[in-house]
């Protein structure tokens, strides 16, 4: 069955590397699900705790299946049973993890709160970064690399060196997501180099400093873009993760004419 489905559906030892993602979507979507019931006191599920009240987060059996399937698709390699079963448990580990990304990266319970985003945010560049992947194209454009250059190991070197650079040069600018997709799609990373860095990023600190023109045009192309997007992936992100606790607040009604103090 593994051989059937690599021949018609998925190039040729890729197989492992879409269950992997197809288990990591599902947790992911499942366990969302899961949370957003507790968070409603709907349903039979609740949240796992010791009799001292430790709060066991699902990151840590997440961990625990990561571990178990990165060693067990070392150990089993990409062909046969214990492969693809090893790919499952590792997707399904990973999307326990990337779920918490948020509390690792801040260690503190921010599941529901505005930082709570950066889970989401995490979980969708991961798909996007992996079906890319499975969509055929290599990281650094190494696949758009010709036969005669493969044999000449200094066009190899280069190709991957530039589309490095304008990775580099469009996260210097304080465009990442622009140079983590520019690792896959050199394309991407170019058009962020080339554009003007946003304010406060390393670049704009370094060469606008003494250009108030350029700081201007950056800080109305980042506002007009902010302005643009920022709403469509709000609602983005509250339909996938839900909505956190600060936008579910009612906000305070003043008295006519009155000041908050």
């Amino acid at each position: 069955m593994g051989s059937w489905l690599n021949r018609n559906i998925v190039e040729p030892g890729k197989l492992p590397l879409l269950l992997a993602l197809t288990a990591f979507v599902l947790t992911f979507l499942v366990t969302r699900l899961i949370t957003r019931l507790i968070r409603a006191g709907k349903g039979p599920f609740g949240n796992v705790s010791t009799e001292s009240g430790l709060h066991i987060h699902h990151v840590v059996p997440g961990v625990v299946l990561t571990v178990v399937g990165g060693f067990g698709a070392v150990a089993a390699g990409r062909e046969g049973v214990a492969g693809a079963l090893a790919a499952v448990v590792f997707g399904i580990g990973a999307g326990l993890v990337l779920d918490e990304f948020a509390l690792i990266l801040h260690l503190d319970d921010v599941y529901w709160s505005e930082a709570g985003r950066q889970s989401v945010e995490a979980v969708v560049l991961t798909v996007a970064l992996v079906g890319l992947v499975l969509a055929g194209f290599s990281p650094f454009g190494v696949n758009g690399v010709t036969e005669d250059e493969l044999d000449n190991r200094g066009s190899v070197i280069s190709t991957v060196a530039i589309n490095f650079l304008f990775s580099l040069i469009a996260l210097g600018k304080g465009k990442f997501r622009i140079a983590v997709f520019g690792v896959i799609v050199p394309v991407v990373a170019m058009v962020g180099a080339v554009r003007l860095a946003r304010p406060g990023s390393p670049w704009a600190n370094r060469f606008y400093a003494r250009r108030p023109r350029a700081r201007t045009r950056a800080a109305h192309r980042a506002a007009r873009h902010d302005r643009r997007w920022s709403g469509p992936q709000r609602t983005f992100q509250n339909w996938i993760g839900g909505t956190p606790d600060e936008e579910l607040q009612p906000k305070r009604q003043l008295p006519p004419g009155g000041d908050d103090h």
